[in-house]
């Protein structure tokens, strides 16, 4: 058995979830293996909708333009009935995009695009997936873990600081931990397939026999491929036949057309819904995130972005820790994301359950995850209260806003990447106390490096002179204080491992 040098993070499933963590450890430097049981990446369309709060998050690891031209909008659902002409409707509920939202509806991209954009990306930070590369067990000790490792060249031992289980709803890492995964199965079996169709329009998303549950079927085109996907709801003993002879039978048998025919499928799966979350995120040096730690019905859109944003989460975190960080920033990622992995899983349950009952599938800001925040979190420290609405552990929001040499920009150009972001407004003598490696610190005012030209950042953080923003690298508010507050500044960028330089290890 062959053993390998100590590595950072072992990070175990390369999923939407797997794939962008590795991409924040790799845009930070550090060290680390992204290892996948299949020997090749998973080729369906299961995760399909990329909600607002996750192109955000896109936007930041530098593939959201790359994501939007490989999807696009979702289409309008035409409902068709027995009694009466097809009826067409729109399934997002529309809005405008604002200086502080700037993306303001969900795209429709098949998971399998997301995560090869995803995958490109890690390639260009000079990193790949292992794919053929099977976890066997791991042991944990106070400094690290130790795991077993199966591929394409036999077995090998690893040493990791920590070790990642995003390897879905089955997680091994989870049983392996012992943690329990309490939940239910919500009575409902289907099949989704990407297939090759012909005999339907690819304008609209078809929705069959809404409301019976034993006749039900969508067909909705995959924008950017030339793939349907079929959804069906089936009963628990029925025989899944997933062939295209089958599929076409199936259509033929709930839309009473004989025009339908699949030609080929390309992925297809039969399962059990099920809601469900792990009891805890962290055992040790050991961390749970997505479908390792929450299972989601697919109502609402909202497994993948969860998934991706418990990664965008963690990744910040665990680079914190191995650059000196205390240990209660490891713990605030099951502090902050298991609360919202709980009332996703209920949201996603209502939906269903109106789905069901009433055949409804109209969306709104509801499923956006824009709203999602950290205020209980042991990170959210508010000194001084000097907004009217914005809090600590919120999300940071956007706004237009000129550089001093005239420059047009935004808020979010200046929190892209993996750093800490300072907005000190209107505050001309404040210096902080040395240049910090990971943070950037920006004056907001007619003297600063940031105008407020149009006064959109008045209109979305309503500061008054003299408070200062402390936003974290993913996005979110982490204190609030005043100008003169220095040594509370030093004292909680410390506890983040944010070290002045002349302290910082040579």
């Amino acid at each position: 058995m062959k053993r390998h040098p100590e590595t950072d993070v072992l990070v175990c499933g390369a999923g939407a979830a797997g794939l962008t963590l590795a991409i924040e450890l790799a845009r930070r430097g550090v060290a680390f293996r992204l290892i996948e049981k299949r020997t090749t990446p998973f080729p369906g369309s299961r995760g399909k909708g990329i909600q607002p709060r996750t192109q955000e998050v896109f936007e930041d690891l530098g593939v959201l333009d790359r994501v939007v031209a490989a999807g696009g909008p979702y289409p309008r659902l035409r409902t068709y009935r027995d009694d009466a002409d097809p009826l067409d409707s729109d399934v997002i509920e529309h809005v405008d995009p604002t200086p502080a939202e700037p993306y303001h509806l969900p795209l429709m991209v098949p998971q399998f695009v997301t995560e090869r954009i995803l995958r490109e990306r890690l390639g260009e930070l000079g990193h790949r997936v292992a794919f053929g590369c099977e976890l066997l067990d791991f042991a944990q000790d106070g400094c690290g873990v130790t795991a077993r490792l199966a591929g394409p060249a036999g077995e090998e031992t690893v040493r990791a600081r920590y070790l990642v289980g995003a390897d879905g709803g089955r997680s091994f890492v989870r049983k392996a931990l012992g943690v329990d995964f309490p939940g239910k199965t919500l009575g409902v079996r289907a099949i989704v397939a990407d297939v090759v169709l012909t005999g339907l329009d690819r304008d609209v998303w078809h929705q069959f026999n809404e409301g019976d549950m034993a006749r039900m079927v969508g067909i909705c085109p995959l924008a950017g491929t030339g793939l349907f996907q079929i959804q069906a709801p089936i009963a628990p003993d029925a025989r899944a036949d997933l062939s295209a002879e089958g599929l076409t039978a199936l259509l033929a048998e709930r839309t009473r057309r004989t025009d339908l025919s699949v030609r080929s499928v390309s992925w297809a799966s039969d399962y059990q819904m099920n809601a469900r979350l792990a009891d805890r995120y962290r055992v040790a040096r050991v961390f749970l995130a997505g479908d390792a730690a929450h299972v989601h019905p697919p109502t609402g859109g909202q497994g993948l972005n969860t998934s991706v944003q418990d990664a965008y989460n963690l990744g910040w975190k665990l680079a914190a820790a191995l650059q000196g960080a205390r240990e209660e920033v490891l713990d605030s990622y099951e502090a902050e994301r298991r609360p919202v992995a709980q009332a996703v899983l209920g949201l996603s349950t209502r939906l269903l359950d109106e789905h069901r009952q009433r055949g409804e599938m109209r969306r709104g800001r509801e499923v956006h995850q824009i709203d999602i925040g950290y205020p209980n979190s042991p990170l959210a420290m508010e000194f001084a209260r000097w907004t009217a609405g914005l809090r600590a552990g919120d999300r940071a929001p956007d706004a237009p806003i000129r550089g001093a040499a005239g420059q047009p920009s935004r808020l979010f150009e200046l929190f892209r990447g993996p750093h800490w972001t300072l907005l000190v407004h209107e505050a001309d003598g404040f210096v902080a106390a040395g240049p910090r490696p990971g943070l950037h610190v920006h004056h907001v005012g007619p003297q600063g490096d940031v105008v407020d030209a149009g006064g959109h950042v008045r209109d979305a953080y309503a500061l008054a002179p003299g408070a200062c923003v402390l936003v974290r690298p993913d996005g979110h508010v982490g204190a609030i204080f005043d100008a003169s507050q220095l040594g509370t500044l030093e004292t909680y960028l410390t506890r983040l491992g944010l070290v002045r330089f002349e302290e910082a290890p040579a």
